[in-house]
């Protein structure tokens, strides 16, 4: 195999690969030992023709895209690493020569590891993140834990209010006709919560327990159903309970029930917890400021294959997520009417900060000569490990070199992180 490197513009490269006309040749024995039994010929059996009567009944290149496959498979890793490029993009591959006992040529385009040059990164001025906690923060904090505790009552005496929770009877129709997801019974509804079609909530409001009222609403235009967008329809609704939610009040006996000396105790102790997870917020806003402005001045020129490589690994990564939800992506796309374009467009922008926010870090780990420990590795594998479970001897032996590579390289991104924000003015 013989191997040759173009540098393109714009980070791209093209790998040349040579494979020998012998290898070539095997490939397309093997081939031909794998494929033989789909071809029939006059006077054989199925899967007893010779390969030259095959190759001359169905053509000389019936064989060659399993030969090229096959040594495309076994030559790109071994070509791309002998090519001595960061390769950063999936190969777009390119048959050049193609022919029985001739070498086989193939080109792969590829986009490699952009560099980097930083800008001013020491000293970066930001502006300081707001810890304050304020009374009204206090108050609010406080509102959201008592509610955590509160209950739904029974309403007898009143008609049904913003906020309150009904259970109703419903029956939808469009010019007469039921359709299909537009009928449901005691279903339970919070008033003002938005999760029906818009102005359906607002016509309960008024209505008492008992009550039977129609509620005529129309369909937004880019409604989910399309054969239901921008329609008239008139639900026949009833009204069979109205509930509201009773939120306890912040006094010594609620406080002592949860562990406090008194109601001040227990307002501290939600000021304390407010504080610090402030701080640790501003922290985080201080850091993604103090990052933002140094991959800011940064110059680096990203590959549009290596973006793509990028988002289409972010759009993997989604659509696991979802998939431990109970979501197929394929399924969540059909219901939100959302393409693949769409979503590649989506993610485009946060695949081109990721990329530059890691490059940039990269680069400063370099230029600060950033180093971390074995034991530093080592602690992180076992963190790892504890998390996943697993032995940490045996988390280790089953590393790979490059797998420890890149835990080295993620410890030495975090320090020089540190090293930026302590260098940092937050003014």
């Amino acid at each position: 195999m013989a191997v040759q490197v173009e540098k393109k513009e714009k980070n791209m490269a093209v790998i040349t690969v040579t494979v020998p006309a012998e290898d070539f040749a095997k490939a397309m024995k093997e081939t031909y030992n794998r494929e033989k039994g789909r071809y029939s010929l006059p006077g054989f059996r199925k899967g007893h023709a010779p390969q030259k009567m095959i190759e001359q009944f169905y053509g000389k290149g019936v064989f060659f895209e399993g030969a090229v496959n096959s040594c495309i498979n076994k030559t790109y890793a071994d070509a791309a690493k002998e090519s001595g490029l960061d390769i950063v993009s999936r190969p777009e591959i390119d048959v050049t020569q193609v022919e029985a006992g001739k070498d086989l040529i193939y080109t792969a385009t590829v986009a490699v590891k952009p560099d980097v040059t930083l800008g001013e990164y020491k000293g970066i001025e930001v502006q300081k993140a707001d810890m304050t906690v304020t009374d009204q923060d206090v108050e609010d904090a406080v509102k959201r834990e008592l509610e955590k505790d509160s209950r739904l009552v029974m309403v007898t005496d009143r008609a049904a209010q913003d906020g309150d929770t009904v259970k109703i009877d419903f029956d939808g129709s469009v010019d007469g006709v039921a359709f299909d997801g537009g009928k449901g019974e005691n279903y339970p509804l919070q008033l003002g919560s938005g999760s029906f079609i818009p102005g359906f909530e607002e016509q309960i409001v008024g209505h008492s327990a008992g009550d039977a009222f129609d509620v005529e609403v129309t369909f937004p235009e880019d409604y989910h159903a399309k054969e239901l967008a921008g329609k008239a329809a008139v639900f026949k609704t009833v009204l069979h309970e109205i509930q509201t939610r009773e939120v306890p009040e912040l006094n010594d006996a609620y406080a002592d029930d949860k562990g406090f000396d008194s109601a001040e105790a227990f307002r501290e102790d939600v000021k304390q917890k407010l504080a610090d997870a402030k701080a640790k917020s501003a922290a985080a806003a201080n850091e993604n400021a103090v990052i933002g402005k140094v991959v800011e001045n940064a110059q680096i020129e990203l590959p549009e294959p290596m973006i793509e490589t990028q988002v289409e690994q972010m759009i993997d990564d989604y659509a696991r997520r979802m998939q431990s939800q109970g979501l197929q992506l394929d399924q969540y796309m059909e219901y939100t009417g959302m393409t693949m374009d769409k979503l590649k467009e989506q993610f485009h922008p946060q695949a081109v900060r990721n990329l530059k926010t890691r490059l940039t870090l990269e680069k400063v780990v370099e230029a600060e000569n950033i180093e971390v420990s074995e034991d530093a590795i080592d602690a992180e594998i076992k963190r790892m490990a504890e998390q996943y479970k697993v032995d940490f001897e045996k988390m280790k032996e089953f590393m790979t070199e490059d797998d420890k590579k890149n835990i080295s390289m993620d410890l030495k991104i975090q320090e020089a992180v540190d090293f930026l924000v302590a260098e940092a003015k937050l003014v």
